[in-house]
């Protein structure tokens, strides 16, 4: 998809379909109050085109609620495309990002290969922030999960572009749109690699294949990538990692990504650790057969850091980076480990297996003593990591965890910007307690009880002190139904919280 940024009269744009976005202005709070759907522009032709069916109450201005226009009048557009925002007073850029998603999955199956948004116009919604949550979301929408159908008909939206109020073309406030539209470019394309390669099947994403996609892209934007496997994580000693590995016939890939920005030679160096199971079936601890076929998904925490280190690379921020990625199948094998093996990690704490299927924990309790080993002062990771932090925060919030309140309140203070939605789950040496072994150091799990807090204090024992992040993405990294602004499957959460946290370094 080709992105431009206009600074034209929307009344004089000539295209297939030009979109505005409304919000409902009604104030009043009263049961029988009707909507009141106003749009979020000055341009006067655009107004008078939509008036009539704007006062007829038959459009409402609701989140992703869109109504099609043939013909506008006064228009040069052949198509005029509401879509609304919800409650003028609660507004947000991340309601601009997910409309602009619904524009574009309006525009593919009618077959509209171009289109032109209006940027909003109100006093809450700042236009920077704005252009470029609208061109994320316009590539998170154009992303279809149906990569191997044999009469797959490519419905991408072919042009994108973001009209801009004339006002704007003062030179500072022109090429402050121009940045944020920039880096809506390069996070939209960046959260679609993540979940390009979270869509891969099994057979086709190995994690041979996982490291070699990674140091391909790190060729592409710049990054210093090394991709490491058996032999190597012997040498690290790394038995956590080995532990899983050792029941596939696919041999593990250690990611290693580094960006070191030109000139920094000081202050923090954030280590970003990713769970990378390329299919899980749970090893001898099997899982239901029932959706497993999804469990290709369990890379992407891994996948989202290597999203994340490619907008980084681009974006150039002044802080360094290492991302460590722990990709291995858990499959269930004569060699595969099993429950009641004792396996030393990397750090050399032992840990008793109580479960098999708990194997992400473990690849990650290895990438996190690497990433300190290497010169990590803070750490975040992020993971596929427990189905019981979706039965807690189901599908609306991703959960995390935090050693340190410090560093927790800047990746809280982030969220605003990203879009994503964590919800702080505790830690506490009662969950810490559920997870003491009577043979080695740990169990990798604690139980039925709180086992998103217990599986974050297993991480908690390998991050140490180090400030650390834990991010338990499992409820939304695979969206199960369609929604107006993006498709089912794989989402890239965790993408732009990542990417955000590190910039405010």
């Amino acid at each position: 998809m080709t992105t431009h940024l206009s600074f034209t009269s929307l009344a004089e744009i000539n295209t297939a379909l030009l979109v505005v976005l409304a919000a409902d202005a009604q104030t009043s709070k009263e049961p029988d109050a009707k909507p009141r759907p106003v749009l979020l522009t000055t341009d006067a032709d655009v107004k008078a085109a939509a008036a009539l069916v704007l006062r007829s109450g038959e459009y409402k201005a609701g989140a992703n609620e869109t109504l099609l226009l043939h013909a506008p009048e006064g228009l040069a557009a052949k198509r005029l495309l509401i879509v609304g925002i919800g409650k003028q007073a609660k507004v947000t850029v991340n309601g601009v990002r997910n409309a602009a998603g619904t524009a574009v999955r309006f525009a593919k199956p009618r077959g509209l290969r171009r289109l032109v948004l209006a940027l909003p116009e109100s006093s809450l919604l700042p236009p920077g922030p704005c252009a470029r949550a609208s061109v994320e979301g316009a590539f998170l929408g154009d992303f279809d999960p149906d990569t191997y159908r044999s009469d797959r008909k490519d419905l991408s939206v072919q042009s994108f572009t973001l009209a801009a109020p004339t006002e704007a073309d003062d030179p500072a406030r022109k090429a402050a749109l121009k940045s944020a539209f920039a880096e809506g470019v390069i996070v939209g394309e960046s959260q679609n690699f993540t979940r390009s390669l979270v869509n891969e099947p099994g057979n086709k994403l190995t994690p041979t294949i996982l490291g070699a996609r990674a140091a391909e892209m790190a060729a592409e934007v710049g990054l210093d990538c090394k991709v490491h496997s058996t032999k190597k994580l012997h040498e690290l000693k790394m038995g956590a990692f080995l532990g899983v590995a050792q029941g596939s016939a696919e041999p593990p890939a250690l990611i290693v990504l580094r960006y070191n920005p030109e000139g920094v030679t000081g202050g923090p160096v954030l280590g970003l650790v990713g769970k990378g199971i390329t299919f899980d079936t749970g090893g001898i601890s099997i899982k239901p057969s029932e959706k497993m076929e999804l469990m290709k998904y369990d890379m992407a925490g891994g996948a989202a850091m290597l999203g994340a280190m490619r907008a980084i690379a681009l974006l150039k921020p002044k802080v360094r980076v290492i991302a460590i990625v722990c990709a291995a199948e858990n499959m269930p094998d004569g060699k595969a480990y099993k429950p009641g093996d004792v396996v030393t990690a990397m750090s050399g704490k032992t840990i008793d297996v109580i479960n098999t299927d708990a194997e992400g924990r473990l690849v990650l309790a290895d990438g996190l003593t690497y990433a300190k080993q290497l010169g990590a002062t803070h750490l975040i990771d992020a993971a596929t990591l427990t189905g019981a932090c979706v039965v807690a925060l189901g599908t609306a919030n991703a959960g995390a965890f935090s050693n340190d309140d410090e560093i927790f309140a800047r990746f809280q203070s982030v969220l605003a910007t990203s879009g994503e939605k964590f919800w702080r789950l505790p830690l506490g040496e009662e969950y810490a307690d559920q997870i003491k072994s009577d043979i080695g150091d740990i169990k990798n799990t604690g139980g039925r009880h709180a086992g998103a807090s217990t599986a974050a204090e297993f991480l908690h024992v390998f991050a140490e002190e180090t400030p650390w992040i834990h991010l338990d993405i499992a409820g939304l990294a695979w969206i199960e139904d369609s929604k107006p602004y993006i498709a089912k499957g794989p989402s890239g959460v965790a993408v732009r919280s990542i990417l955000e946290w590190v910039r405010s370094y």
